[in-house]
This record gives structure tokens, C-alpha cells and sequence, in this order.
């Protein structure tokens, strides 16, 4: 049970102003990502306790977003908190280039859990720059160039970065070279006129293999892939998918990123998704829930052999924030923390136990439901008009559905015509009824 903002002491936060104070506040002066400006209209959040949040008015809301999938620990997990207070006392700030024990610390500990293969880690400050820094290395580490990512995928706000993301958003973006887009598996809407999820991996593969070797192999420097496109609608790949891009990768050389940043640390029930299939890549980005935001931070997990490639040569890449200490005490703790209260394995329990069968259960009673698809903590529910035709709904009926689950007490992540089912790894059984009865209540109330 979640307790109340009043004994959590947040009662002088809630009452020290209201939300209109604080959305004024902020709309004359923060200006917004991804926004039209005076089309805002932001939920006022003044604290929070596991999967719960509260706004100043004393409301309370279960948090099915992870604010953007990214507080898998919860939220003010006081291991994490105390980590970051204890760091803040010692020593608050270091340069990069010096020797730290709390971030080399954070490097063994994320090592610990990845890939065998793995060797060092190069801090970020968030995702963003982690997948900058990885296509950098891939450049660098083979003399190439070019990169092959997917139409649906979201790799962040930066240079190369965002013209490696597949969706709407690069589009305005494009000042950076060298990027190439494929079409991902998607067997809801198969681009390759598959009707079973082995033809679908079969033709994806074979247009991966053309595009590379129509662009030229020799010009390509990596395939970056999210291993589970999250903000594209939560894709699981079809079986065999991946280990096929691993061997044409390895058949024309190419270097194989996996984007971890929203999939990684226990949301998929694993420690990576990439845990769930047979793949080594070559690089790992990750940051959100490594450390669920408390602090940014981000990075690239290199293999031995990419590594080696910068022994003797300098890598021309670097941050002045780069493994900050409070940012490193927080990513420790937070994998402590995981450790010992075995928050990946309530994650994959709550997706096999709670999750999938009550989302199906939805599904069953609700039309309006046209596909149900993830794993662990990671969901989502695409909305259609017809399942039919699988028209999508329209952005007007999102909206009403939005405004009701927000009515009904749930701040959830809506994303296209998809309802993205993404708590924390640490949301309870009950918790998970809770948000499906709201879900039920929601889909009820607001028809086409």
C-alpha cells in the first residue's frame, strides 16, 4: 500500500501552492520538448512514493508511465536516495578524467550484468548521447560510415541520433550524414505481406540484407536497433529476427548496436531484453532505468574488440559530466537495490501473471483493443477503429481517453493510437488490478 502524501511529509509541498500556480508558473516560463507551446496544458506533479504520484492539489494518481519508462525502481526508493545524499556529502563533483571509485564502481556493476564480451563502460549524461557516442566508435572503430537503423524506432534528440530515429521526428532534423532506414518486423502491420511470424523475420531479413548490400557493405558502419522499439509501440521482434541481423552483421562486418535505453534493466523482466534472445551485440546503450532517472546519466557498454580499437588511439569524444560521481552513486545503489530485492524477477512475474492475461482479458471485452503485445513491464495496447481493417483511432479519441484515465486516477502513456502499459518493476499485483479496472472503467466510458 502507497501511503499518502501526508505521511510521506509531503504535505508542505502540496499545500505550499496549487496546481494552477504551478502550471502558470511553468508555462510563462519553461519551454516544453516536442511541444506546441500554448497548446500545453502539463499535469502538476509534486512528489511520489513507488508507483504512485501526487499533484499539489493532494491528488493521487498510479503511475502507468514511468514518467517516460524510465523510473523502473520506482519512485524516491530510499536506497537510492541516501546513495545520492551520501555521494553529495563526500565528494559532489569530479572531473572525467580523474580516477573515482563510486563510478568505476557503477562500470563493474552494470559489466556485471551484461555480456560476456563486454569490457568497459563510457559514461553519458542520457541516451541520447550514448547512442551518439556508440555510432562515433562504430565510425571510427570501422572506417565506415553509414548507419542502418528502422522507420520505427526513437533513438534521441541529438546530431546522429535523431537522424537515426525512424519516426516524424527526424524529419526536421536531418543535418546529420550517412543514415539509412529499414522496416523492422511488425506482423500486425506486416510491411512484407507476412501472415505468420516466421515468414515476417524471413522477409525482414531479406530486405535488411538488400538494403545492405544496395547501399554498398563496405560503406556501412553498424545496424543500431532498439532490441524492443519502445516509443515506436513496444515491437517485440519475431523469433529469429535479431540473431539473423547478428549474422549479417557479422557476414559483411558491420558493427551491431543494441539501443537498451528504454528496454534495458529490468523492464522486459530481464536485465537486458537482449537477455531473452541468443545476441551478443557489439555495443550496449543504455540509461533510463540503470539509475530511473534520479540522476541523468547514460552510456555505452563496448566490447573487448572495440575497446582494444582505442588503446593506442585516442577516442575524440568526451563530457564534462561524463560517470558524474551522484549520477554513479545513484546507478549503484539502483542495481543494489535490484540485487537484493529481486526487482527484475517481479517485473517478468507481474508481465506473465498479472499483466499479459489481464490485458487479454481486457482485449476480450473491449473492440476497440486490436492487438495486445509486450513482455514484463513493457506493454502495449494498439487501439483500432475496426479490427477488421485495423484503422487506427483517431488523435481526438486519444485524447478523451487520456483525460479520463487522468480523471479516474492513472497517469498513463499514450503514444499514436497505443496505450503504452509501462509501471515501474517494483508496481504490485494490486497496483496492477488497480490500473486495469481503471483501464476497463476508461475504455467503457469513451466510445468512438
Amino acid at each position: 500500500m502507497v501511503a499518502s502524501p501526508a505521511s510521506l511529509d509531503a504535505a508542505a509541498i502540496t499545500a505550499a501552492v496549487s496546481n494552477a500556480d504551478v502550471v502558470a508558473l511553468d508555462r510563462a516560463n519553461v519551454f516544453h520538448s516536442w511541444s506546441a507551446q500554448k497548446s500545453l496544458n502539463p499535469v502538476a506533479i509534486a512528489g511520489g512514493s513507488g508507483s504512485t504520484v501526487w499533484d499539489h492539489n493532494g491528488n493521487t494518481y498510479l503511475d502507468f508511465s514511468s514518467q517516460l519508462v524510465n523510473t523502473n525502481i520506482g519512485h524516491q526508493h530510499p536506497k537510492v536516495i541516501a546513495a545520492i545524499a551520501q555521494q553529495a556529502s563526500s565528494l559532489a563533483t569530479v572531473a572525467p578524467g580523474a580516477a573515482n571509485h563510486v563510478r568505476a564502481k557503477a562500470a563493474v556493476k552494470i559489466l556485471s550484468h551484461a555480456p560476456t564480451n563486454m569490457k568497459k563502460v563510457f559514461f553519458t549524461n542520457g541516451g541520447a548521447d550514448a547512442n551518439e557516442n556508440a555510432i562515433r566508435m562504430a565510425r571510427l572503430h570501422t572506417g565506415r560510415e553509414k548507419v542502418i537503423s528502422r522507420y520505427r524506432s526513437y533513438h534521441g534528440n541529438t546530431g546522429a541520433a535523431i537522424a537515426a530515429t525512424g519516426d516524424w521526428r527526424r524529419i526536421p532534423n536531418e543535418y546529420s550524414l550517412g543514415h539509412v532506414h529499414v522496416f523492422g518486423p511488425y506482423l500486425y502491420r506486416s510491411d512484407f505481406w507476412a501472415e505468420t511470424p516466421e515468414q515476417e523475420t524471413e522477409r525482414a531479413l531479406h530486405h535488411l540484407r538488400r538494403v545492405i548490400q544496395a547501399e554498398g557493405p563496405q560503406s556501412i558502419a553498424a545496424v543500431l536497433m532498439e532490441t524492443i522499439p519502445g516509443t515506436a509501440g513496444i515491437l517485440v521482434p519475431t523469433p529469429g529476427y535479431l540473431e539473423g541481423v547478428r549474422v549479417l552483421c557479422d557476414e559483411y562486418g558491420i558493427v551491431m548496436i543494441l539501443d537498451e535505453v528504454m528496454a534495458g534493466f529490468g523492464r522486459t523482466g530481464d536485465w537486458f531484453a537482449l537477455d531473452a534472445v541468443n545476441v551478443t551485440p557489439d555495443l550496449i546503450t543504455f540509461a533510463k532505468g540503470v539509475n530511473s532517472g534520479y540522476v541523468p546519466v547514460g552510456g555505452v557498454i563496448i566490447s573487448s574488440e572495440i575497446a582494444a580499437t582505442f588503446d593506442e588511439r585516442v577516442f575524440p569524444g568526451g563530457l564534462t559530466y561524463s560517470g558524474h560521481p551522484l549520477a554513479a552513486a545513484s546507478v549503484v545503489a539502483s542495481i543494489e537495490a535490484f540485487e537484493e530485492e529481486d526487482i527484475v524477477g517481479n517485473a517478468a512475474r507481474i508481465g506473465r501473471d498479472h499483466l499479459e492475461p489481464g490485458l487479454h482479458a481486457l482485449a476480450e471485452k473491449h473492440g476497440v483493443i486490436g492487438e495486445v503485445r509486450g513482455r514484463g513491464v513493457f506493454w502495449a495496447l494498439e487501439l483500432v477503429q475496426d479490427r477488421a481493417t485495423r484503422v487506427l483511432v483517431t488523435a481526438e479519441y486519444m485524447g478523451r481517453l487520456k483525460a479520463e484515465l487522468l480523471r479516474l486516477g492513472l497517469l498513463p502513456f499514450l503514444a499514436d493510437n497505443r496505450i503504452h502499459v509501462v509501471p515501474p518493476a517494483v508496481v504490485t499485483p494490486e497496483e496492477v488490478a488497480q490500473a486495469l479496472a481503471i483501464y476497463d472503467q476508461a475504455l467503457t466510458a469513451i466510445r468512438l
